[in-house]
């Protein structure tokens, strides 16, 4: 070891110690994890000086000097620190004294965070009520201010404030040619992928049997083949491990679709998802992000592990990223078009029961996009609306047809992403012309269709226009069990939501809609 590493290294054990704070209030205080971590870390430092005065590098006089002089030294430089850190929120309180000149001297050592001179105005602001002018008008401007800047601080970067932004991409419609050939929806999607592929050389796509397989739905039909192995990736049986890959790609660069088989099995990789995708561009306040578009499949088919629709978990799990519910696979595609681009994490969870079902080819397959928090109306109605997604769309539809006959007009809504959800507010303006709201989920009863309710009622506004309180038809409590029986008992079906709906109906208008026998 040289001389002149001698010096840096002190500065380091001086940095490291557990030196008292000298400013007053909750400053001073420094929890006992924190003591001992320290003492842990200076621990090992103390036997380095050892070494260095054991092997005659230097002597215990000159390290003794050298300790004094880096420990003034890393004093005043925290003191800078905190004097620097301190002149904002002084400044703020001092704008506070001139409104509240009454406010107690002795409380001057006691803002010494914004959150507390944010809460003394506050206070001040509520037992202020009732005056009209002057000072309470004073402080309502100085709440208004600082408290959307401190939440600000602490709270932006959730999602991507760039240009490359999901909802800042404008809408591409589908197009499609007179004679445009109906393909199974797995073709609509694979034949999208093989686009981005082609265009975007850091287009990658890794998960279990996406290679060699194509995928257990045949999506990837023929894509390894076509791009190599080193951009269409097999991976092992580890949700958990192809996220890490998918997230270490995406920060080095690389476009990954991860690809977990079946949405039962996110949650091996959901401590992955909203601890490391999720949050991160919210916790380096936007210095780093991670573009991992998650692609799964769910919703009802058959069998306990493969039929899972547990959306209200993923979507208070994962705030940070986007969550897509598209009822086919041209929709996916479009959600895929506007998602792969940007920079933003996502998750999209396709219907598992839709991908040998028709759809038309279009031909800008590459192009069109499906934009972000913009539910769409399936089919107009003036009597209730009846909110969805995913698979339930078709089961909303059919329900809507037997509703026509027993004279209730039903409009359905697609809401197509959940987070976000509704952007502008359609759900909440059909609401307010049809007095009745239906949610429908397979989701256990309080999951998915609860946030849906809260999203209409509460943060859009619709509780006053409403005729009847609002309904829910969801799945069981229980996972769904193998057979069609077993999906029929375990899944909401289209007597369930035509029960559900004609009930409200006859609750609004009794005179109107006879009983059903037996209700």
């Amino acid at each position: 070891m040289r001389a002149t590493h001698v010096p840096a290294l002190v500065h380091v054990m001086h940095m490291t110690q557990p030196l008292g704070h000298s400013s007053s209030g909750s400053h001073e205080r420094y929890k006992s994890e924190q003591r001992m971590a320290f003492e842990r870390d200076f621990d090992c430092l103390r036997r380095m000086r050892a070494w260095l005065v054991a092997r005659g590098y230097a002597g215990d006089e000159a390290l003794t000097a050298l300790e004094r002089e880096e420990r003034e030294r890393v004093a005043a430089a925290r003191l800078d620190a905190w004097r620097a850190y301190q002149a904002p929120i002084r400044a703020a309180a001092d704008r506070l004294r001139a409104i509240l000149p009454d406010l107690p001297k002795a409380a001057d050592d006691e803002l010494v965070l914004r959150r507390d001179v944010l809460d003394a105005a506050r206070a001040a602001r509520v037992a202020s009520r009732g005056e009209r002018a002057g000072r309470a008008d004073a402080l309502a401007a100085f709440v208004a201010e600082e408290e959307p800047a401190l939440r600000r601080r602490y709270g932006s970067h959730l999602y991507s404030e760039t240009a490359r932004s999901p909802l800042r991409t404008a809408a591409v419609a589908a197009r499609y040619a007179d004679n445009a050939p109906l393909v199974d929806g797995r073709v609509v999607l694979r034949d999208c992928f093989d686009r981005w592929l082609a265009r975007d050389p850091s287009g990658v796509i890794l998960g279990e049997d996406v290679g060699l397989l194509g995928d257990v739905n045949l999506v990837y039909e023929g894509l390894q083949a076509r791009h190599g192995a080193r951009r269409v990736i097999d991976t092992g049986i580890r949700e958990a491990t192809i996220l890490g890959q998918g997230i270490g790609l995406a920060q080095r660069g690389f476009r990954p679709i991860v690809d977990i088989q079946y949405l039962d099995y996110l949650f091996y990789a959901l401590q992955q998802a909203t601890d490391e995708l999720a949050t991160l561009r919210h916790r380096t306040a936007g210095g780093q992000a991670a573009p991992v578009v998650i692609r799964t499949k769910g919703h009802r088919l058959q069998g306990i592990w493969h039929a899972g629709s547990p959306m209200g978990t993923l979507v208070h799990a994962l705030r940070g990223m986007h969550i897509a519910v598209p009822r086919d696979m041209t929709t996916a595609a479009g959600m895929y078009n506007l998602l792969l681009p940007g920079d933003d994490p996502a998750l999209v969870v396709e219907t598992l029961n839709a991908y040998r079902v028709k759809e038309r080819l279009p031909t800008n397959l590459g192009d069109f996009t499906v934009p972000l928090g913009v539910p769409e109306v399936l089919r107009p109605g003036s009597d209730l609306t009846l909110v969805t997604y995913g698979a339930c769309c078709a089961v909303a539809l059919e329900a809507a047809e037997v509703l026509a006959r027993l004279d209730v007009s039903a409009e359905v809504i697609d809401a197509r992403t959940l987070s976000p959800f509704d952007r502008h507010g359609i759900a909440a303006a059909s609401v307010r012309r049809t007095g009745a709201l239906l949610v429908l989920d397979e989701d256990v009863p309080g999951g998915a269709s609860a946030y849906l309710v809260w999203a209409i009622v509460d943060r859009d506004g619709t509780f006053d226009t409403l005729d009847v309180p609002p309904r829910s038809v969801t799945g069981a409590e229980h996972r769904t069990t193998y057979g069609r029986d077993g999906d029929y008992a375990g899944k909401p079906q289209v007597y369930d939501v035509v029960e559900a709906a004609y009930a409200l109906m006859r609750q609004r208008a009794p005179e109107r809609y006879p009983a059903l026998p037996g209700r």
